[in-house]
């Protein structure tokens, strides 16, 4: 197992100190590993009571590696070398964060963009198979996935079956009609893990696998780590890290995770749907802030943000005030933050296993798209960019007015939530805007793309505390892309989604200002534009 290692400073070193000695004393660490689940009061032992199976997944799973090399070596013997993951949330965070580490092409489709969809389809379709990922078995973003896939592959002369692999609990729909169907593989993964906590059951290792990731020693690796964290004694790093998230006193509820060198690709994200999916309930909850070492919330000393801090092994590193920094290998680092999150659970006084708030978007969703009403009118046009929001717009009459209106709303505690629904990896350069709106604004701003984002952070805004502020943005695509035997397309589908989620934001009293780009390239660089200036003007105020 690679070194471990954990400094806190400031108000997490205060929690450490508050909480560690009940934490050890209430044997915590071996009542988790115990599948105990009572730890989180009555409210959640039915729930807990089903979703403690990740503390054993490293060793549960062990099983899976032989199938899942020998399929990946049939898929390679018949021509195939690209695997393509349709997946959400969980399901294709920890995926790609497993494939990105270890340096191993792993596709990741976890939008319903229809210009993202259709660059998926167009590479190397021939040399293709796709791993359909859901825990329900019912996930509308996959099934739509596998839908265009399945027809693709039958249209280009591919026996689709034989490129159709499927993760699902076993007894879902999608188990059921899999089988049945006949495709080439289905695997069942541990109905008593939540699909936040699954990076280490089927979810995480069949397409890694099966995309050339060395699985066998990913599981080992974990195995080492759990072994580590089921000890109750203040060097526990496990729940020094809970402690620390879920302790500080008064709450510090923004936790910026900074990427400082610690050699894992995309971590920060993984964590960020965990712990907010996890925590943002009741009113209550930790918002995890995806962001650099430089990022302006790094510094900004605010008082309700936490800096942790991810570095390497060998690092010499001193946490500047109120921060934590953490090293560990992936395996390791997984579960440290999994164990993490559930302690973290238990301070605040809620679940970490439920997820109660991020149905109503999908509920509003499907909603919308059998209903198809008629799109909201825009406020106004400017350029590119179509403007609608609340009475908060006030005289607004520019893009830019609107953005600055959105930011009146921001009180001394609240977050702004930038929520783009569009190609994320053709407009990838659109996250630039967040250390910038950071900057000009001095709160803590997330990015997310949508719809992915409704399956982590969107428990959050909707289930935590109410002082988040929303910058939606949409997109007209280039060419819409129709879904088999489905009555709706790919662009209605995500326009859905966000017009649903908007509804609900806004049924909760949250302002949400969307815009919607009539014009992809135009409109990012006419927001881009707005951001940066605003930007400007704000430290010229500064200085």
């Amino acid at each position: 197992m690679s070194t471990l290692s954990f400094d806190a400073t400031g108000a997490a070193q205060h929690a450490l100190e508050q909480h560690l000695p009940a934490l050890v004393e209430d044997r915590v660490a071996t009542r988790i590993f115990a599948k105990d689940h009572t730890l989180w009061g009555p409210d959640a032992e039915s729930e807990s009571a089903i979703r403690l199976g990740w503390v054993e997944a490293a060793t549960v799973s062990q099983p899976l590696v032989k199938d899942i090399l020998e399929l990946r070596d049939a898929l390679r013997a018949e021509g195939v070398s690209r695997i393509v993951l349709c997946g959400m949330g969980g399901s294709s965070l920890a995926p790609e964060v497993i494939a990105g580490t270890a340096g191993v092409e792993l596709t990741v489709l976890d939008s319903t963009d229809p210009d993202q969809v259709r660059a998926a389809l167009a590479d190397r379709l021939g040399q293709t198979a796709i791993v359909v990922s859901s825990k329900s078995g019912s996930t509308l973003e996959t099934d739509s996935q596998r839908r265009i896939f399945e027809h693709a592959f039958t249209e280009a002369g591919v026996d689709a079956k034989s490129r159709i692999i499927i993760v699902t609990d076993p007894g879902s729909p999608l188990d059921k009609a899999s089988r049945e169907a006949g495709y080439r593989a289905v695997f069942n993964a541990d109905p008593n893990v939540g699909g936040r906590y699954s990076a280490l059951t089927a979810f995480g290792l069949v397409p890694s696998g099966l995309a050339g990731v060395d699985i066998q020693a990913f599981l080992d690796e974990a195995e080492e780590a759990a072994e580590i964290l089921n000890d109750d004694a203040p060097e526990n790093i496990g729940l020094a890290l809970g402690a620390a998230l879920g302790g500080t006193s008064p709450l510090r509820n923004k936790v910026v995770i900074a990427e400082d060198g610690s050699g894992i690709v995309g971590f920060a994200d993984w964590a960020e749907q965990l712990i907010a999916e996890s925590t943002g309930k009741l009113g209550t909850g930790i918002l995890p802030v995806v962001a650099g070492p430089q990022a302006p919330e790094v510094t900004s000393g605010a008082p309700d943000v936490l800096v942790v801090r991810l570095v390497a092994a060998d690092a010499d590193v001193e946490p500047g005030d109120n921060q934590v920094a953490i090293a560990g290998g992936l395996a390791t680092q997984m579960m440290v933050w999994e164990f993490a999150t559930a302690v973290a659970g238990r301070l605040l006084g809620i679940n970490p296993f439920d997820q109660p708030d991020v149905e109503a978007a999908k509920v509003a969703a499907r909603g919308l798209l059998d209903a198809q009403p008629e799109p909201t009118p825009a406020a106004f046009v400017d350029g590119a960019i179509e403007v609608r929001g609340g009475d908060w717009l006030g005289n607004a009459a520019t893009a830019e007015g609107a953005v600055k209106a959105l930011l009146g709303t921001l009180a001394a505690d609240s977050y702004l939530s930038v929520q783009a629904y569009f190609d994320r990896l053709a407009f990838a350069g659109l996250e630039g805007i967040r250390d910038e709106l950071a900057a000009a604004t001095g709160r803590p701003v997330t990015f997310g793309w949508g719809p992915r984002f409704l399956h982590s952070t969107g428990q959050f805004h909707k289930g935590g505390p109410a002082i988040g502020v929303f910058l939606q943005v949409t997109a007209t695509p280039a060419e819409d892309l129709g879904i088999p035997d489905r009555p709706f397309s790919f662009g209605e589908l995500i326009a859905a989604q966000a017009a649903g989620d908007a509804q609900v934001l806004g049924g909760h009293g949250r302002p949400v200002l969307r815009l919607h780009l009539t014009d992809r390239a135009a409109g990012v660089a006419q927001l881009q534009d707005i951001v940066a200036a605003l930007s400007t003007r704000a430290s010229a105020t500064e200085s």
